[in-house]
């Protein structure tokens, strides 16, 4: 994950007045869930600088160094909350997290390849889940993770036991749900393990069947 390191100050302004007129400076208010000490503490940041630092990062919980005066705290972005109609961030929420214990965390899966059963099969991909839930370090925070499901046939199910990540994830999931499903068209007749169809067979029997 790419270092995201964003200037940040300790704040006294509370209340909706105050927070406005703190906006319109260009400073966007924020707080940091804090590790040991328990509580909240309130901060701002620039609002420029933190949209320049954020831009183009597509996942939910980043891991951010925030510097207070010279001090780093390292922090997860936790939520942010922007204006309805200008789409500009209006309120941001982190946690402070330590660099050498795990947290937990959802991650976004992006499918990857065209299933031999759809493929070849005409089925249907169906993605059961988009998350994951994973324990790892905040320095290895990825991004999302993305699974390959080109070998998948038609009627088969790829599970979250079935996923093979990196050891420095522990997935959190329960193992038995379903990730992806390639289902066979309603119509269609049952289908081979291999994602090809099988041919039904017609002639003689069906003849026989009929007398």
């Amino acid at each position: 994950m790419d270092q995201i390191r964003i200037s940040a100050q300790a704040r006294t302004e509370q209340g909706t007045g105050a927070v406005r007129r703190l906006r319109r400076t260009g400073m966007i208010p924020a707080s940091v869930m804090k590790m040991n000490k328990g509580g909240t503490q309130l901060i701002k940041l620039p609002q420029h600088e933190f949209m320049m630092a954020v831009r183009g990062k597509s996942g939910k919980q980043l891991l951010v160094t925030l510097d207070m005066g010279g001090e780093d705290m390292s922090v997860l972005l936790r939520e942010m909350q922007n204006d309805v109609l200008k789409g500009t961030p209006i309120h941001v929420d982190f946690s402070e997290v330590s660099l050498t214990e795990k947290v937990r965390i959802t991650v976004p899966v992006q499918l990857v390849g065209e299933p031999v059963g759809v493929k070849i099969g005409g089925g249907i991909l169906e993605q059961v889940l988009r998350t994951v839930d994973i324990d790892c370090l905040p320095g290895d925070i990825p991004e999302m993770f993305k699974i390959d499901v080109s070998s998948l046939g038609l009627d088969q199910t790829m599970f979250i036991r079935d996923l093979k990540l990196d050891e420095k994830y522990t997935v959190v999931t329960r193992g038995e749900l379903a990730l992806v499903v390639v289902k066979a068209p309603a119509d269609a007749p049952a289908a081979a393990g291999d994602g090809s169809p099988k041919v039904i067979k017609k002639g003689k029997e069906e003849k026989e069947e009929k007398k």
